[in-house]
């Protein structure tokens, strides 16, 4: 098979990933073999690719949004041929405390696809049985495949903020995953505020509904009950947080922040507000999600690129220069 490949971790300005001849992974006990539709990119890619997550897999294959086919290690409840969904928890112990108690994004050995384990940047890829998602006919592969992390982590960064239908809801950037979480506001009759930078951003949340839409160094015109922010800078988490009622929450969707600075704790933080930060998902978390996503019709702008340029889609999520998500099909 075709695959990217990560030798060596470097800027993606000089092509991280190799395109090259593999074997197909051979099946190992409760796996699946699936044969690759689309594999969305998503920004903690570039932060594999770039080594600001260490490396763990030399050689590795990143990828984890993976729409693909059941063709080899069916089971009655996976036949040959399903098509299914796999995302960044590729794979947990099931038998630390966090697990044992409903808590498995926090699992203390957890297994992350693309990253501990080889992804779907190619044109097969294994995932363990237990952490694939059929997915609802409705969506088509392309459409699908940022959902697998983008949309499954805006929507549980959704439910760590605590959003209730008819608040007030302010995103912070609107990338790949704040695309897909304002299908969900606008589905609980929530009132957007959108703050992003890059006008194309901007025209897209006005597009997709957003209540109001303002540049990132604009606030909303009201207190918010909840917001979430999606750009990794700590600026943008205190910016968030400026604009909170008492009581509300910040949920930081990001698994790298640039730095956390200083700020005011008696006229930001005080009056019972929160910051919280959102940590992988759960498979409840994704099942929640894809049936929504089925039921609304959420639909995710995408710009699709060959596997010959994996290296440009990392190039153009870093570049900002996506409106939605980008999505490699082999």
């Amino acid at each position: 098979m075709l695959a990217a490949l990560l030798d060596q971790p470097r800027a993606i300005s000089e092509r991280p990933l190799q395109i090259r001849t593999t074997s197909i992974p051979k099946l190992g006990p409760n796996q699946v073999l699936l044969k690759v539709r689309a594999c969305g990119v998503c920004r903690t890619d570039l932060h594999i690719s770039e080594a600001e997550l260490p490396v763990v897999r030399p050689g590795v294959i990143p990828g984890h949004q993976i729409v693909g086919d059941v063709v080899d290690g069916a089971t009655p409840e996976l036949p040959i041929g399903t098509r299914v969904g796999v995302s960044w928890i590729g794979g947990t112990d099931g038998v630390c405390r966090y697990c044992r108690t409903g808590r498995e994004n926090l699992c203390d050995s957890p297994i992350f696809t693309g990253y501990t384990v080889d992804g779907g940047y190619a044109e097969y890829a294994l995932a363990r049985r237990d952490f694939v998602f059929p997915l609802p006919a409705s969506l088509d592969d392309v459409h699908a495949a940022p959902l697998l992390c983008a949309g499954i982590i805006g929507f549980r960064s959704l439910r760590v903020a605590g959003v209730e239908p008819g608040d007030r809801v302010g995103l912070f950037g609107f990338g790949a995953s704040a695309h897909l979480a304002i299908a969900v506001l606008r589905a609980w009759n929530c009132k957007v505020y959108v703050s992003t930078r890059g006008e194309s951003h901007r025209a897209l949340a006005a597009d997709l509904g957003a209540d109001w839409v303002g540049t990132e160094k604009d606030l909303p015109p009201v207190e918010l009950d909840r917001a979430v922010t999606f750009a990794p800078s700590g600026d943008v988490v205190v910016a968030a947080l400026s604009t909170l009622r008492k009581g509300g929450i910040v949920a930081i969707n990001a698994i790298h922040l640039d730095r956390m600075p200083e700020f005011d704790y008696d006229r930001l933080l005080w009056g019972e507000r929160q910051i919280r930060s959102v940590a992988n998902m759960t498979r409840a978390d994704a099942r929640d999600f894809l049936k929504i996503a089925g039921e609304i019709g959420i639909t995710a702008k995408v710009t699709i690129f060959g596997l010959d340029r994996v290296n440009e889609a990392l190039a153009a999520v870093k570049g900002d220069s996506v409106n939605g998500a980008a999505v490699v099909v082999p």
